[in-house]
């Protein structure tokens, strides 16, 4: 499936449920249109790991999840021997009465393979290429950003036991960061980038009708106002468009059709992760939010 235009890719994302910005779309159409993976920085909770899973329904795509994290390294992201499944071949083999030079051969076939994201990705793009999610590549050290690096260059990775194996079309790359530390430079050149901001109020509230379609339109607004002014806050961790759509569910669960001070007071764990941020925000701070965001 290809797109022909912006218009005609931003409609596709919002049938399915994903809010865009035309510049975001663009990003995403040149991504998909010249091949190149696709950078997306901003906080955490904006929406930057959704915009993978929505391409990939709306792609009829698989989507290959590689979940960044400290020590990440190559037989965590490409493959491993299962050597497990080995050790009982071998005794098998010995018990059939002794190994020959083919028997040992084919303790390192691909059925012994275990297949991380990377591999998975390479050897899929035979039938229909995927989207490869890298999802929060900053929590990865600089070694795993370097063997990326040329990964992203040739798309293909050697197994001694197994030979080369090669992309015949290199998948649909998504790289995503919170930008808890900088992204090498030689990364973000061979990458397309957008920042993915916190939306504007009228934006979020598209994204509420969107997302969580059964909340009625006073309550929507109402959760929208107030966490536009909760950024304003100097918090330890500004709530995101996750946690708007979390609290509108809750609220939802909770029979809520308007807010209140002491329905704030109960959910605000849906909104705010830290204790510090709760107790900023807990009692009087309360009415003056709601008073400022005129509910």
């Amino acid at each position: 499936m290809t797109f022909e235009s912006i218009d005609a890719l931003q409609a596709s994302l919002a049938r399915h449920a994903y809010v865009a910005d035309r510049s975001l779309a663009t990003a995403i159409y040149l991504a998909l249109k010249l091949n190149k993976p696709l950078l997306l920085e901003g906080e955490a909770g904006v929406g930057k790991t959704e915009i993978a899973k929505t391409l990939a329904r709306m792609l009829d795509r698989h989507l290959i999840r590689l979940q960044c994290y400290e020590g990440l390294d190559v037989n965590t992201t490409i493959y491993e021997w299962n050597y497990a499944r080995q050790m009982l071949a071998i005794r098998l083999i010995e018990a059939q009465g002794g190994a020959d030079e083919g028997a040992i051969k084919n303790i390192f076939g691909p059925e012994f393979l275990i297949k991380r994201p990377l591999l998975q990705a390479i050897e899929e793009s035979a039938i229909l290429p995927p989207i490869l999610l890298i999802d929060e590549i900053d929590r990865a050290d600089e070694e795993f950003e370097a063997f990326l690096l040329e990964l992203l260059s040739d798309w293909q990775i050697s197994i001694p036991e197994l030979g080369t194996i090669s992309a015949a079309t290199p998948p649909t790359v998504i790289i995503t960061s919170n930008r808890t530390r900088e992204v090498h430079d030689a990364l973000k050149r061979r990458c397309l980038f957008y920042w993915v901001d916190y939306p504007s109020l009228e934006k979020e509230l598209e994204i509420v009708r969107a997302r969580v379609p059964g909340a009625g339109e006073r309550l929507s607004r109402q959760v929208v106002m107030f966490v536009q002014e909760l950024r304003r806050m100097d918090l330890y961790k500004l709530p995101g468009v996750a946690e708007t759509l979390d609290w509108v569910t809750a609220l939802i669960a909770l029979d809520a059709s308007e807010l209140s001070a002491g329905v704030v007071e109960d959910t605000l764990g849906a909104i705010l992760k830290f204790q510090d941020d709760i107790a900023q925000v807990r009692g009087k701070q309360v009415n003056e939010l709601l008073k400022r965001a005129a509910l």
